[in-house]
């Protein structure tokens, strides 16, 4: 029971930050394709801005790795108690990778009118996104802690 627990968190780990991913640059995606409709000249600012809830997804995959590398080093003494702390472990990632960048997409999308209208203004933009971030960074980081003390 326990590695069905523990295959779990790593499963989450990669699949709810993906699909927070998946909404927040969608969000981002569709206002960037509407202001390049007017105005294409700033596509590169646009696209960062697009491509920045994208990241909680990498830190979903890389949480989810470690917790499957955690898992092959304990597969012969996983216990039911062992895979429940892995999948504990991975919730921080899991969810705040989720939320985060669903958020973080809402924000940018904010950005991407920014940009369209003030395009010196883009850096502010892009700032305002990364202050999202910093809560899926500590998401990642507690996650690789609690991995590590399992």
């Amino acid at each position: 029971m326990g590695l069905v627990w523990s295959f779990l968190g790593s499963a989450l780990a990669v699949a709810l930050s993906g699909i927070g991913s998946a909404i927040g640059i969608g969000y981002a995606g569709q206002a960037t394709a509407g202001v390049m409709s007017e105005d294409p000249r700033n596509f590169g600012k646009y696209l960062v801005l697009t491509a920045l809830p994208g990241t909680q997804g990498i830190y979903g995959f890389v949480a989810g790795f470690l917790a499957l590398n955690k898992i092959g080093a304990l597969a012969a003494t996983m216990t039911t108690e062992i895979g429940m702390q892995i999948f504990l472990a991975c919730l921080p990632v899991a969810l705040a990778g989720l939320f985060s960048a669903i958020h973080q997409g809402k924000v940018c999308t904010a950005g991407v009118g920014l940009t369209a209208k003030q395009p010196a203004e883009s850096g502010k933009a892009l700032v305002l996104g990364v202050f999202v971030e910093f809560y899926a960074v500590l998401g990642l980081l507690i996650t690789i802690f609690l991995l590590n003390a399992v």
